[in-house]
Order: structure tokens, then C-alpha cells, then sequence
């Protein structure tokens, strides 16, 4: 069956230093692990076509498609807060851009598609595990309703990478709004490079931005969504892992979930990935390391921002300043919904500070607290109490949450499905991603990752089997994530 996507391929007509030119290395043995059947609807593309030997050759880059200009970008970025001026695309390939059914455009990418020149010695493939965990969780973060990458596609390559110890590969087909990143305007900010400058900035109002205007309208609508995105992320207890400026996306989407997870037990000071020595990326210090990442794509822009370098900087600076105003209000405002409360009104950020402490305190499920508060509004409180290890704060703010409520007085059952609606009942919980992905990788056993799949795209429905809904067992240890690289 013939594979027809219909590339524009916008990017490939900028100039050659933006990128380089080159195909996608073959692999030996390519399988069809999983093919996501929604989004090739969204995109307007033949999930039969897809899934024929033609068309999974293709998602492993063993046939370009007609029209496909394969490219690697170039960027560069802050890693854990140092500067590397040449970072791009060291693993994947950008095949086109595809229209989807609501005419906007779409990276198609291969991640684990082999060397490029920015590769630094790496062999430029990828391992199922962290493929299949990057489809399982961009789709939990899509159901959860966060702006995300996506994934298409994962093939088995039939071929062993090499990490620590030989494992299997795969390639991924992520799609994207696009894969211009805050590192993409370092690498040409650090080479003096002003007309490249110019060109990205332009591209990228164009591509996401048509109603802003220049590079200052583009520098504040990149802060307004990156405000929201972080926002929706502390609101499902995501962490991401690896904030570096490579990782952080124009477009507002999430990317890159390499050593990504989501807390159980509720601590600001959570950390997951194994590199992550420091904390720099703990899911508290999320929000700051966002308004960190635009400070250095302000600095990149400076340039382009504006003659008067004094003023440049000054529009930079309150640009910074909105995006802490914005989170702080996406948060508040989502923490209201997930508490029961439709307005926010004086005194309600002390009020959910102090609930964040106590379960912090009583170290509470995040996910599980939330989804029993919808029931103690209701007078049935004791679900909620069972989730906490200590309970004297809970128990001295539960009366001033009440209070809070009847100053606000809605139907119970009202009441009841808006905070079920703000709260889901389903993550997908670490203990259950790594059954799944080792079952797959180590035992070609696919039948856990799809149960789990199934569920997370389905996150604000309680699921018949109540082990997805359930923390870790105890004695399972501190858990850790690991970069796929």
C-alpha cells in the first residue's frame, strides 16, 4: 500500500546554516510496535498505509516518502545551567512538516533515526524503553488536556544500542507544532548571527504567533505560554526532569520527556532524574527555572528586540516580570478548581499554601487528595484523612476550607463533578510505566503498555482495576528516571 503524506517542508526552504541536510540512517529489522490511530486521524493521514510494510519502513527511515526533505536542526543550550553553544539534533531527523485536518502544521520527526552532525560521538539511535515512554506519557499528557508533543509511531529497529548494557532499539515518530526551541536562538545568538536571528524570529511569529508583532510580541507570547504550560504541569504533579533551554519549546508544548515522572507523595523538593544531583529541576523550582530559560532567550533576542539596547532590556525585564503574574494566576486558579472554589477572592492563596503544607507534612498522595477532597466537600471526609501519614495540620485547615466554601455556596453534585472535572483520577504511576516498558523491552510483552495506555488516555474516569489509581506498594524504594541518551 503507497504512503502519501502531503510535506510543506517550510523550515528546509531557511537558510542551509539553520540545519543540515542528510537522510535518516536504515535499520536492520524494522517492527511496528505501536501506531497511534487518533492522532493519524488528526493529521489526516492513512493509519492503514501506515501500518503496511511500505509505511513502517518509512516511520523507521529506511524509505523516505515522497516529498520529505530530511533535515537536523541546529540549536543550542543551556544543560543544568551551562552554556554549550553547539548542541542540535544529535538523533533525530525533521522528515517535513504535514498539515493536519485543522490546517495547522505539524513536525514529523524521527527520534533514534541515527547520526547526524551533531551527534558528539553518540550513535544516534534510541532504546524502546525510553520510546515507549515517551509515547506512553506525551499521551497521558495530551488526555490531561497539557500542550504536548506527540507520538505517532514506535518501531523496533531489530537492532541492540548500546548503553550501559546492550537493550533493544526503536525509533519514535514525535510530531510536533514545530521543533524550534529557546537553544534554536542561542546557537545563532552566541555566533553574532543577527539575520538568522531576524529570520527564526520571523518564522516563528509566523508559524505560532500571527497576531504578535516582531520580536518583542514574539518574546511575550512565548513567556504567556510557557506561564500556562508550567502551570498545568505543578497542577498534575508532573515533573519534568531535564528543563535545560534545549528542551524548552517555542511553541509551548511539552518536549523531550526523557527522565520525566509524576509524584506520588506530595514534596516540592521531588526529584526524580538521576543526573538531577543538585535538584535544579525539582518540581518546585519548575516556575523558576522557566522564567530562567526565557531570561536567556530575552538575552538571545536582545539583538532583535529593539535599537535602544536600554529599552530592550527594560521590555525584557517586565516581560519576566508578567510571566511570575501569569503562572502565579494559572496556579492559583487551578488550585481553586481542584479545592472546589469557581472565583478567587483575598485569603485563598494562604489557603491552599497551607493544604500544600500539610500534605506535604502528612506526605499525601497528590493525585489521590485532590480526588477525595471532591467527596469531603460533600461531608464525607474520611477518604481524605486516610491519605495522610500526619494529621494536625489537615485537621486545622479543614474548617477554614469549609468556611471558604459556604461563602460560596453551589450544589454539592455541582460542586462535586467541577472538582472531579480539575482533578484527575489517573496518572500514569512510575511503578506501573516501568512494569510496562520492561515487560516490552526485555519480554516483548506489549500487553502491559497497552493496558496502561488504554487507561491514562482515559485519566479523569476511576478505571475497573484499582491498581492504577494506587501509589507504589511500600518497599519499592526511591525511585529514579534516567535520560534514553
Amino acid at each position: 500500500m503507497a504512503l502519501s503524506i502531503p510535506f510543506r517542508n517550510t523550515y528546509a526552504r531557511l537558510p542551509e546554516r539553520l540545519f543540515a541536510r542528510l537522510p535518516p540512517t536504515p535499520v536492520t529489522a524494522p517492527r511496528l510496535l505501536q501506531l497511534n490511530l487518533p492522532l493519524a486521524e488528526e493529521l489526516g493521514l492513512d493509519a492503514a498505509a501506515l501500518a503496511s510494510e511500505a509505511g513502517v519502513q518509512a516511520l523507521a527511515g529506511n524509505l523516505l516518502p515522497a516529498g520529505a526533505e530530511p533535515i537536523a536542526q541546529a540549536y543550542a543550550g543551556h544543560q543544568f545551567g551551562h552554556f554549550n553553544p553547539q548542541l542540535g539534533d544529535g538523533r533525530a531527523i525533521l522528515l517535513g512538516e504535514v498539515p493536519g485536518r485543522d490546517g495547522q502544521p505539524r513536525d514529523l520527526q524521527l527520534k533514534g533515526s541515527g547520526p547526524t552532525p551533531w551527534s558528539r560521538g553518540g550513535d544516534g539511535r534510541a532504546a524502546v524503553g525510553p520510546v515507549l515512554r515517551e509515547y506512553l506519557i506525551s499521551e497521558a499528557m495530551h488526555a490531561l488536556g497539557v500542550p504536548t508533543t506527540r507520538a505517532l509511531a514506535a518501531v523496533a529497529s531489530g537492532e541492540e544500542v548500546f548503553r550501559e548494557l546492550p537493550v533493544p532499539g526503536a525509533v519514535l515518530t514525535r510530531v510536533a507544532s514545530s521543533h524550534l526551541r529557546v537553544g534554536t536562538f542561542q546557537y545563532f545568538a552566541a555566533r553574532e548571527d543577527v539575520e538568522a536571528l531576524r529570520t527564526l524570529a520571523d518564522y516563528a511569529l509566523a508559524r505560532h504567533y500571527p497576531a504578535a508583532e516582531g520580536a518583542r510580541g514574539l518574546l511575550a507570547a512565548v513567556a504567556a505560554r510557557q506561564a500556562d504550560l508550567v502551570a498545568q504541569w505543578m497542577l498534575v504533579g508532573f515533573i519534568h526532569g531535564v528543563m535545560n533551554t534545549d528542551n524548552c519549546a517555542i511553541s509551548g508544548e511539552t518536549i523531550d520527556y526523557g527522565p520525566c515522572a509524576f509524584m506520588d507523595s506530595y514534596s516540592p523538593e521531588t526529584v526524580f532524574s538521576s543526573i538531577d544531583h543538585a535538584g535544579r529541576y525539582r518540581y518546585g523550582h519548575q516556575p523558576r527555572i522557566a522564567q530562567w530559560n526565557l531570561a536567556r532567550l530575552a538575552e538571545a533576542l536582545l539583538p532583535v528586540l529593539g535599537p535602544d539596547e536600554d529599552q530592550a532590556v527594560a521590555f525584557a525585564q517586565q516581560v519576566l516580570a508578567d510571566y511570575a503574574q501569569r503562572f502565579n494566576t494559572a496556579w492559583m486558579a487551578g488550585l481553586g478548581r481542584k479545592i472546589g472554589l469557581a472565583e478567587q477572592r483575598e485569603g485563598d492563596q494562604a489557603l491552599v499554601q497551607d493544604l500544600l503544607l500539610a500534605m506535604a507534612e502528612g506526605a499525601a498522595d497528590f493525585t489521590l487528595t485532590f480526588r477525595a477532597m471532591a467527596d469531603a466537600a460533600c461531608g464525607q471526609p474520611a477518604p481524605l484523612r486516610a491519605l495522610f501519614s500526619a494529621l494536625p495540620a489537615l485537621e486545622a485547615w479543614l474548617p477554614r476550607w469549609h468556611a471558604r466554601l459556604a461563602a460560596e455556596p453551589m450544589p454539592e453534585a455541582a460542586r462535586r463533578a467541577a472538582m472531579l472535572a480539575a482533578s484527575p483520577a489517573v496518572i500514569p504511576r512510575n511503578h506501573l510505566v516501568e512494569e510496562a516498558l520492561e515487560a516490552a523491552a526485555q519480554r516483548n510483552d506489549l500487553a502491559p503498555f497497552e493496558a496502561l495506555l488504554a487507561v491514562v488516555r482515559r485519566p479523569f474516569e476511576a478505571p475497573a482495576d484499582p491498581r492504577y489509581t494506587q501509589p507504589a506498594p511500600p518497599g519499592l524504594g526511591k525511585y529514579q528516571t534516567f535520560c534514553g541518551t
